[in-house]
């Protein structure tokens, strides 16, 4: 009898603990995929800190992979859009090699002859070529698929090879460096960060940005009637926002200038060394402050206009779609133009980066940028996706390829992990999608 009121007190207890869970998750209306993968990244950044003898979970490493992470997230916040269509795009790795060396070849070769060197219009011409080409490419790819009727895998699988083609043939096989002094800052680098007090701005404005969404969404909802978020649930997500913020401001603004640039630059401007060293902190790097803001910038695209409620009804029922009016192929082709200028501002911070364009950079860029969206929650069944989980889901493959780096894994071992993660990832995306049928 004892046992029997033991059993039924210990039911009592997890059934309770359980509401609880759910009662929190629904007055918070937190995404429960988001949640386990943050909770996936969360292991995997412990697990390789154990294994790497505390390399991993430093201000150095962290702050390299951030900038590592930034061209995969850039291109898979695109990549969303295209999945959610039911389509996909394999030619972006190649793509982002073939406008790097077209970047690198007008500033080091054609914009020389015009403007003369070290002209401060330099970086600014070679970008916009770059999306220039990265548009005109990616709108003849969407007017094949969407208006031609090839379908999407065999119009992409075919640039995968005609664009890495394009890259060697446009300079024969060189590698084109160095790039101009101004655009290698949107590759990071000690130069190409703002430095602790920007950065700590920078936190504050966004921290400022998160609370005024949270009351912006609230008043939307009372103005229409909506269900409220309980006060504590909004205090919390603000709060778990701004913690999370200010933190990787705190990690970015803990990672110092290496010694010999700093040498130099207090040479440069008659600074006196103090015997205890100078301290210069890098702050948030450039190319993860460009990541950042297109994805914010996609996240309205795809929330708040026309054109990203259509995208979603395409995902959802090409047909319905159709019937309703919406100009599928029109819509269809203006991705693929979109994904095309992300390419273009991914390939210049790879290419900025390096501060060289090479044959082989963007090679298998293509399956980091699809695990990206697919671990981030877009179904390869097309209708659901988010920006923010994509993005993560890229910070978490580049945490998979560092951390296999640190442990000194050899790089064939590295595409092994990559390809069964992809898997692993398409396959709880169908038992997720079964459970809510």
């Amino acid at each position: 009898m004892a046992e029997a009121t033991s059993g039924v007190q210990g039911q009592g207890a997890s059934a309770s603990s359980s509401g609880a869970a759910q009662r929190f998750l629904k007055a918070t209306e937190l995404d429960t995929r988001m949640l386990g993968m943050l909770g996936a990244l969360g292991i995997i950044w412990l697990g390789f800190h154990f294994l790497s003898d505390g390399l991993f979970l430093t201000p150095r490493n962290l702050w390299n992979l951030s900038v590592q992470s930034a061209s995969i997230a850039v291109m898979s916040t695109g990549m969303v859009l295209v999945i959610v269509t039911r389509n996909i795009d394999l030619s972006v790795g190649s793509l982002l090699g073939f406008v790097g060396m077209v970047m690198g070849v007008t500033q080091t070769e054609f914009l020389p002859d015009l403007l003369g060197f070290g002209h401060p219009a330099t970086w600014v011409l070679a970008l916009g070529m770059g999306i220039l080409v990265g548009a005109v490419i990616g709108a003849l790819q969407g007017y094949i698929i969407a208006f031609m009727g090839v379908p999407a895998f065999i119009v992409t699988l075919g640039g995968l090879l005609v664009w890495r083609g394009a890259a060697w043939w446009v300079t024969s096989g060189r590698t084109v460096a160095p790039m101009d002094s101004t655009f290698r800052l949107i590759g990071g680098g000690p130069q190409g960060a703002i430095g602790s007090t920007w950065s700590w701005i920078v936190g504050l404005i966004a921290c400022a940005a998160v609370i005024s969404m949270l009351f912006a969404g609230r008043r939307q909802r009372r103005k229409f009637n909506f269900p409220l978020r309980p006060l504590w649930a909004e205090a919390f997500l603000g709060a778990v926002g701004c913690t999370f913020i200010l933190g990787f401001v705190w990690v970015v603004n803990s990672y110092p200038w290496p010694s010999g640039i700093v040498r130099r630059y207090a040479e440069a401007h008659n600074i006196t060394i103090p015997e205890g060293g100078l301290f210069i902190a890098h702050g948030i790097a450039i190319p993860v402050l460009i990541a950042i803001g297109v994805g914010v910038v996609m996240s309205f695209i795809a929330l708040r206009t026309r054109f990203g409620r259509y995208v979603f009804a395409i995902g959802g029922n090409p047909e319905a779609a159709e019937l309703a009016g919406i100009n599928t192929r029109w819509v269809v082709m203006k991705i693929f133009i979109l994904m095309g200028v992300l390419v273009a501002i991914a390939s210049a911070i790879s290419t900025a980066r390096l501060n060289a364009a090479t044959n082989a950079l963007g090679t298998l860029d293509e399956l980091l940028v699809i695990a990206a969206a697919v671990i981030g929650g877009t179904s390869l069944g097309g209708g659901v996706g988010t920006i923010a989980g994509a993005m993560i889901g890229a910070v978490l493959m580049q945490s998979l390829a560092t951390g296999m780096i640190l442990l000194g894994v050899d790089t064939p071992l590295q595409n092994i992990v990559v390809g069964l993660v992809l898997v692993l990832a398409v396959w709880l995306d169908t038992i997720y999608r079964k459970r809510m049928q």
